[in-house]
């Protein structure tokens, strides 16, 4: 009797087990359209994995199953004999590796593809991004899963691509049709023709196709099938954006506990559960980087009795990170270095020098500046490294990141292709521009400065940006907001070089900009430098300024009135030794809000008191504008003491000397103190329980602050109002409460934890 070919016998096994197609495509995952292609004879010796999910699914016993294999593999193209040396061998998948962790929806988007795959068009996916992802693990992984749909056959080609000499796509494809049975002598010689002959063999044939580690789209190309149901998995360092109809699988780093959970699956839950913190400090460390956790793992698995603890001090040493990274074979250096080397040696120099910058992410004005080229050119580097998966541009701006190892690899190859001279003199380039391009930008938000006068700002011939310094207040805030790390580091740069001039110059300019800011802990650090150059140049004026603003930073960004106390008592020593009676007066108003939130209201009353009588003895109209300020401070405290009513006489006044104007102060200016005012005249109005008649002048407040764009002021004012409107029980109160709320937290200030308090006050009385 002759013996059933593979098609007659899983056609008589599936009609026995009761299944329709369908039910044995779902039971064994393998496609509707594969089990098809196999029971009319056109698949005649599917792989041995697809057979062996085809048998559990169908229940199979073993002797059942050895003969559905058997058939199998008499219909499996019978492997040639080889002839020589030269003979192409077999190009079998990769062992998968057992403890392959997380990456789900990019696995399960791969699997839908197949599964709904138009059998006419070949299906393409190409697994891209920087060196360390895992991406070769994942195309193996998702090979493996993938393989029953694809039951003639599954290859892998290594393409070579980080060598000196990537696999020619002529060489790629005679290996690929020597797996396919074609004899050496049927192979053409040149690279079309072999292109051809290996879309016509592999056209009507279910095969999945795994090309790891391709160079470029021009090596890749000829490989890819033109018609039928075939999978090619692709993966590559760089981007291969010039593929097209390509699905692409984007993998991103590990979250915190996949690595942990990687770890876990290399050394055993035992040890891990034994240091869970340091677990998760080692993934921290090795950035959730896949490659970087496996070998902290392997070295760890190599050493039984060693503890993570010891291995997380070791990497904790930025020096010593990369050394500590590497496990037999496996290092994380090497796989930056493959990369790295295969870069011009342009885009090299961009990318080592890009690491010096500072912060979480850097613009390409930056990277020109410490590489030393024009703008463009620098946009066109940072591309060609976004491509080669080395940077990560940001979603909507155009901002470069690192990864944290490869700034570290980066920042070693500074050391050995640039030296010291080479990078000093890059930081020195990039901060000087960079802090002439910060005063001037700061500059549009200080009220007392000449508009008209020229600014010291970046010239075109030396400004790398594309547009130049920032021509109004929202690009200037975009601008310094963006920037905040790498003008602060320049500011640290000019100090510690000794340009205490440009350090002073900032910090100056910066001061009515810090007051949008209050939330930014920064400016205890930018003042305490301009502090410590007024010191060096021996300027006791400056040094009574920058001291009071930065008692104004530790009171209201930091909240430390202790510090506080101490920079403004320092500042009044300075100021009365140059007998500068305007900064004698700021220095006591400073002090006493220190004073006042150590609790100490008397001695608070008393410095405010002094500093009222000490400005209204100058003359100027800068010891106006202080005089305002400290009497809208007193007036606060008093209210806050149960003195509304006195209160409100000091607000008053303080509105007074607004409408009165001050000679050379601009209306502009003389709105946003009055503002103040009318804000505190209204909180006054409200103590005294006045509500019908506090409610105008804390929306004019509100509208002033809004109309100069003084959100750090605008947020406070809206609880005010918010508060007096639920006292009066309007409709808008509780809108304008938690906008009120929204504002303040994003401000971090203290005070949203009362605007969620009266939030919940009005909401439980309306219940």
């Amino acid at each position: 009797m002759r013996m059933e070919d593979f098609g007659q016998q899983l056609r008589r096994l599936r009609a026995r087990a009761g299944l329709s197609q369908e039910g044995l495509s779902h039971a064994a995952g393998v496609s509707i359209r594969a089990l098809a292609d196999m029971e009319r004879g056109r698949t005649r010796g599917p792989q041995r994995r697809t057979v062996q999910v085809l048998a559990e699914a169908l229940g199979l016993n073993d002797d059942e199953a050895a003969n559905l294999e058997k058939a199998a593999a008499l219909g499996r193209p019978r492997p040639r004999t080889a002839t020589g040396p030269a003979a192409p061998a077999v190009l079998a998948l990769p062992r998968d590796i057992q403890d392959f962790t997380a990456r789900v929806p990019p696995l399960a988007r791969l699997l839908e593809m197949a599964q709904d795959a138009d059998p006419n068009r070949p299906m393409v996916a190409v697994v891209a991004g920087q060196p360390g992802l895992g991406k070769t693990a994942f195309a193996v992984h998702a090979a493996h899963r993938l393989a029953p749909h694809f039951p003639d056959g599954q290859f892998a080609l290594d393409l070579h691509g980080m060598d000196p000499e990537p696999t020619t796509p002529r060489d790629a494809l005679a290996r690929l049709l020597g797996s396919m049975g074609v004899p050496d002598a049927a192979i053409p010689a040149g690279t079309d023709d072999r292109a051809g002959l290996w879309r016509s063999v592999v056209g009507d044939r279910r095969v999945l196709l795994l090309l790891d580690n391709a160079v470029d789209e021009s090596q890749v190309s000829p490989l890819l099938p033109g018609i039928g149901p075939s999978l090619t998995i692709v993966t590559s360092r760089h981007s291969l954006a010039g593929l097209e109809s390509v699905h692409r699988s984007d993998l991103a780093l590990l979250r915190r506990e996949e690595a942990v959970e990687l770890l876990t699956r290399i050394i055993g839950s035992e040890r891990v559960q034994a240091e869970a913190q340091a677990a998760r400090d080692l993934a921290d460390l090795c950035g959730h980087l896949p490659l970087a956790v496996r070998i902290a793992g392997q070295r760890l698995l190599s050493r039984p009795h060693e503890r993570l603890g010891k291995l997380v001090a070791r990497l904790a040493a930025e020096g010593r990170r990369l050394d500590g990274l590497q496990a037999g074979s496996l290092r994380v250096r090497a796989a930056f270095a493959l990369s790295y080397r295969q870069l011009p040696p342009e885009s090299r120099t961009f990318l080592r020098r890009a690491s010096l910058a500072a912060g979480a992410d850097f613009s390409p004005e930056t990277g020109a500046l410490l590489a030393g080229l024009p703008y463009d050119e620098a946009v066109a580097r940072a591309e060609e490294l976004t491509d080669a998966g080395l940077l990560q541009s940001d979603a909507a701006t155009e901002r470069y990141r690192f990864h944290d190892l490869l700034k570290l690899y980066a920042a070693e190859q500074i050391a050995v292709e640039d030296g010291p001279e080479i990078r000093d003199a890059a930081l020195d380039r990039a901060a000087r521009w960079m802090l002439r391009r910060a005063t001037a930008a700061a500059l549009h938000f200080d009220a007392e400065h000449d508009r008209t006068a020229p600014r010291d700002a970046p010239t075109p011939h030396d400004d790398p940006g594309p547009d130049g310094a920032p021509t109004g207040r929202e690009e200037a805030r975009t601008w310094l907001e963006a920037e905040r790390a790498q003008w602060l580091a320049a500011l640290r740069r000019a100090h510690v070089t000794g340009r205490h001039r440009e350090v002073l110059d900032t910090a100056e300019a910066m001061h009515w900009f810090s007051d949008l800011n209050q939330h930014w802990e920064q400016w205890v650090e930018v003042f305490q430098l301009s502090v410590d150059s007024a010191r060096s140049l021996g300027s006791r004026r400056e040094e009574a300024v920058h001291l009071n603003y930065l008692a104004w930073a530790y009171n209201l960004c930091v909240a430390d009135p202790h510090a506080a106390l101490t920079s403004a008592d320092a500042a009044l020593v300075a100021a009365r030794d140059c007998r500068d009676g305007l900064q004698g007066g700021w220095a006591l108003g400073y002090g006493a809000g220190a004073v006042h939130r150590l609790g100490r209201s008397e001695e608070a009353h008393a410095r405010l008191r002094e500093a009222a009588d000490c400005l209204a003895l100058q003359d100027s109209p800068q010891a106006r504008l202080a005089e305002l300020t400290i009497l809208n401070s007193l007036g606060t405290l008093l209210r806050q003491v149960g003195r509304a009513a006195e209160a409100l006489d000091i607000h008053r006044r303080s509105e007074r000397i607004c409408r009165a104007g001050i000679p050379g102060r601009t209306d502009e200016l003389i709105t946003l103190y009055h503002a103040v005012a009318r804000q505190q005249i209204g909180n006054d109005l409200a103590a005294l329980e006045r509500w019908d008649e506090a409610e105008p002048p804390l929306r004019q407040a509100l509208a002033a602050f809004e109309a100069s764009q003084m959100p750090a002021w605008a947020g406070p004012a809206r609880l005010d109002l918010g508060q007096v409107l639920s006292a009066t029980g309007h409709p808008d109160a509780r809108e304008t409460l938690l906008a009120a709320r929204d504002a303040l937290a994003a401000l971090k200030s203290p005070r949203q934890a009362e605007a969620a308090t009266s939030l919940a006050v009005l909401d439980e009385a309306a219940a």
